[in-house]
């Protein structure tokens, strides 16, 4: 499954209890189909100490989401848009650049 969402990007989640929320892509999974976003389907988990000092407790963690349920924010424009694909050159090296459905910029 190709994934048009990619670690770094900034996405808006369309659907659950956190419709409206923005975030950063913090990792994508394309084999699940699903991205991790920061501040975005924060559990509480359970974690225990380990040899190395690091205390345990109670931690909020970031779990995924399906891939479908958020969209890409256009760096340029703003706006949360539809992404296309053209062809081109990125830093000398042929490429499949990622396109803003709304205002056309390439990126």
């Amino acid at each position: 499954m190709s994934m048009s969402i990619k670690k770094g990007d900034k996405v808006e989640v369309l659907s659950g209890k956190d419709r409206g929320k923005q975030g950063v892509v913090l990792r994508a999974l394309p084999s699940e189909g699903k991205v991790i976003v920061e501040g975005v389907a924060v559990a509480k988990k359970a974690v225990k100490p380990n040899a190395a000092g690091q205390q345990g407790g109670i931690v909020d963690k970031e779990m995924p989401i399906d891939v479908s349920n958020v969209q890409l924010i256009c760096p340029e424009c703003g706006k949360r848009t539809r992404v296309g694909h053209e062809a081109g050159e990125l830093d000398g090296h042929k490429t499949k650049l990622r396109i803003c459905k709304k205002c056309g910029h390439k990126f």
